[in-house]
């Protein structure tokens, strides 16, 4: 008899939640201004809102906190992390940050000026909120595949190197850098092939630009390398990693999602030049080159969460997690970008709410729809996150209205991801009496997702 799959790791720690009633979470949204960010953590029961430093570190990465050295200058710490990044990722340059979107805003600092145009895949919303906070703009060059959630494709993060050339040839003189981001979010956390990240180097280096990483989910990445990528399948994730970072120039990285960590971040580089050029601004915005804005102790959990990160049996726990729950809502009918990717599962809105119009935000009103029905906080990853133009300030309709479940590290049971399949389900059954949505009462000028305030349409 073939043993079943289980878990890499084992519970040393548990920490309570609260169930709570529907009349509760009506009061709780509501006073929320139906805006899940705005809900307390412990009016919450199954929290889905990001990966995002929101799992459960290891033995060995606790015990690398202990060791934390708070140094201001040159803590040993600091060198912890250089030598991990150098070792798993090959760079030789880097800054410490405390998160990914402090990376990009002391990066981009250096690289982009009003009226550049920055190529990419599906650009995700700090991105290109940094971007177009500049005066610049972001180009989506992703395959038209990524847009069909039907579609079973490997690679749905993949750039399509057709778009990429004509938008390089058209506008050579305002490009200053290229973007893939690793695994792609926005178009559903799926991964870039090596071959198309080799691509895209030799596209660049015909034009000469640097090629720009957002690394955040790199091993996930890695992980998509190794099964679906022939070539690879005999490769180690650390391999694959450095033949994925050999095609960039540079890199950002929210260490909050791969490496497992609370808090941290860094930018990676080969240039010493562009190194000197952006501790200016790292020291500007996040604190002296060797901490910028860590303390001793996260980059020591930072440095240990490279290697946990980059382990095959670690990786193939946590992805198989996210196709379980994908794969049970499949089994029901529900609509979901196929195949899954590797930290979230993304319902597909449009299909799954076809009566409520696109003005009134499809994904977010099925985000509140599952908070309602079980204390599931989700994300939308549609109309909202898509903001407004920055020139016509009309809102912007994405080919992908999408309801993020991120399935943080470590930390719920295949047990949760039960619950949110029946709750998921339920909504199911009765979708098509749902036809309202919401509408903006108050918002912010850029990334308004975050604070903004919604009521009944």
């Amino acid at each position: 008899m073939e043993l079943p799959f289980s878990e890499s790791y084992k519970i040393k720690m548990v920490e309570p939640i609260r169930k709570s009633s529907r009349t509760e979470r009506e009061k709780w949204i509501r006073e929320a201004q139906y805006n899940l960010f705005r809900l307390r953590s412990d009016q919450v029961f199954i929290d889905l809102l990001t990966d995002s430093g929101t799992g459960a570190m290891s033995d060995k990465q606790w015990s690398a906190m202990m060791l934390g050295d708070e140094s201001y200058a040159g803590a040993s710490s600091y060198f912890k992390m250089k030598e991990a990044i150098a070792d798993i990722l090959g760079f030789e340059y880097f800054l410490p940050t405390h998160q990914g979107r402090a990376a990009e805003n002391v990066l981009f600092s250096v690289l982009i000026k009003e009226g550049n145009i920055i190529p990419g895949n599906a650009h995700f919303d700090t991105t290109k909120g940094h971007i177009e906070f500049r005066k610049a703009v972001a180009v989506d060059c992703t395959i038209d595949e990524a847009y069909d959630t039907t579609l079973i494709h490997p690679f749905k993060g993949n750039v399509d190197i057709h778009k990429l050339e004509n938008v390089l040839a058209e506008h050579h003189d305002r490009i200053p850098f290229i973007i893939i981001t690793v695994t792609c979010n926005t178009s559903g956390g799926q991964p870039v092939s090596i071959e198309n990240l080799r691509q895209v180097r030799a596209l660049a280096d015909r034009y000469g630009k640097m090629v720009v990483f957002d690394a955040a989910r790199f091993a996930e990445n890695a992980y998509f390398i190794k099964s679906r990528e022939p070539e690879f399948q005999n490769s180690t994730i650390r391999e694959i990693a450095r033949e994925m970072f050999g095609n960039a120039d540079a890199m950002t990285m929210s260490a909050k999602k791969d490496a497992i960590v609370n808090m941290g971040g860094f930018i990676a580089m080969r240039s010493k030049t562009l190194h000197e050029q952006a501790s200016v601004y790292n020291i500007i915005f996040e604190g002296y080159i060797t901490y910028g804005g860590m303390s001793g102790r996260d980059m020591n959990a930072l440095a240990q969460g490279l290697y946990d990160g980059t382990e095959f049996d670690y990786l193939d726990t946590r992805i198989r997690q996210v196709e379980y729950l994908g794969n049970k809502l499949i089994e029901y009918g529900i609509p979901v970008q196929q195949p899954i990717g590797g930290h979230a599962v993304f319902v597909d809105a449009k299909r799954f709410l076809p009566n409520v119009p696109k003005e009134e935000f499809q994904a977010q009103t099925l985000a509140i729809e599952l908070y309602l029905e079980a204390g599931v906080r989700g994300v939308e990853i549609g109309a909202l996150v898509a903001d407004r133009d920055p020139v016509t300030r009309e809102n912007r309709y994405p080919a992908l209205e999408l309801m993020r479940l991120a399935i943080p590290r470590r930390v719920y049971t295949n047990n949760h991801m039960d619950v949110i399949t029946a709750a998921l389900k339920n909504i199911w059954d009765r979708r098509h009496t749902i036809t309202r949505g919401y509408k903006i009462v108050n918002e912010a000028p850029i990334l308004r997702h975050f604070t903004i305030s919604l009521d009944h349409a």
